[in-house]
């Protein structure tokens, strides 16, 4: 089976791990014995979050999804490098050098410098992601939704001024903790970017396309803000499935609910499902997973209710299961 993913943040990477657990993948692989058929797996990222710091590339969920994947991922934060320094960070912050809000590990800092050079040099984000990806093993190709740029930024009330201005969503999210008078998004470069070749036959030839209970607005919404991308999940032959990041009317990770209210969507598993819409309409969902408990109505959409609570892969894989079922596919 080709599974195909839509994915970002560290919700997103841990939801792979148990795409991975199902398929009998990555760390996961011989637990179906020796004869197991090979399935394939493959993430759409969400590069939205990409930025320019210390004069460096940082991407933050290619990375993320790259580490989780490939066993290096520090457990307890989700993110950046286990068993990290700060070495160069604190040393930064004694030059008084801007951003101090930003955390680079000292590992971490390796990536960003090959990716950096690479970029110099001129290769695309796919290819240098593909070579990155040659160290880490994540047994699952990691697509950037785009080569071109494509950041999402934030219009605010400035904090100190009054005035509105537009920053990085990375300002936003970690400096701020989306805690200022927000007015809107906007995908920065979308209108000249292109969807990479490689995600949209990834979507086309897909048996099934999964979206990620990762944020909707800035995860998921920011893949679906790259030109192609949109056309090429209506236009699949594969059944597209996805799964509420709303439990009980709240995220379980992140700040989906504060980016949900600046664009006018309720936190609730039912408004989130609507404001994707369903492919038999003008939107991009066939089925639709929220949590038992939780109730929706999605207008041309299969709603199910399910266990979506991501405590271990295990229970990610049995997530992953149900909605392979709800689209009348069995591994």
């Amino acid at each position: 089976m080709k599974v195909t993913v839509l994915v970002g943040g560290v919700g997103g990477a841990r939801f792979l791990l148990g795409v991975q657990q199902l398929l009998g993948l990555g760390q996961f692989r011989n637990e179906q014995g020796p004869d197991a058929e090979r399935h394939e797996l493959t993430a759409v990222v969400n590069v939205g979050d990409d930025a320019w710091i210390h004069g460096l590339r940082v991407c933050p969920d290619l990375d993320t999804c790259m580490y989780t994947l490939g066993g290096g991922v520090d457990p307890e934060r989700g993110w950046g490098h286990r068993d990290e320094s700060w070495h160069a960070r604190e040393e930064l912050a004694r030059y008084g050098v801007q951003p101090d809000w930003f955390q680079l590990g000292d590992r971490d800092l390796a990536t960003h410098l090959v990716r950096t050079q690479m970029l110099n040099a001129g290769y695309p984000l796919s290819q240098i992601t593909i070579a990155l990806c040659d160290r880490w093993r994540p047994d699952a190709r990691l697509l950037p939704a785009t080569d071109d740029r494509c950041e999402t930024h934030v219009v605010i009330t400035d904090p100190d001024d009054g005035g509105r201005r537009a920053i990085h969503f990375q300002e936003w999210w970690v400096r701020y903790r989306a805690q200022v008078p927000t007015h809107s998004f906007a995908f920065v470069g979308a209108e000249k970017a292109n969807a990479t070749a490689e995600a949209v036959t990834a979507i086309a030839d897909a048996d099934v396309i999964l979206l990620a209970p990762s944020n909707p607005v800035v995860s998921v919404g920011a893949i679906l803000a790259v030109p192609g991308i949109r056309g090429a999940l209506r236009s699949a032959g594969a059944p597209v499935v996805g799964y509420s990041p709303i439990i009980g009317g709240k995220p379980l990770r992140g700040m989906a609910d504060a980016c949900l209210s600046v664009i006018g969507v309720e936190s609730t598993a039912e408004a989130v499902g609507r404001h994707y819409g369903a492919r038999k309409a003008t939107g991009i969902l066939d089925c639709w997973l929220i949590h038992e408990g939780d109730r929706a109505e999605v207008e041309g959409v299969d709603v199910r209710a399910v266990p979506l609570l991501m405590s271990d892969p295990k229970a990610t894989a049995e997530m992953v299961g149900a909605g392979l079922e709800s689209a009348g596919l069995a591994l």
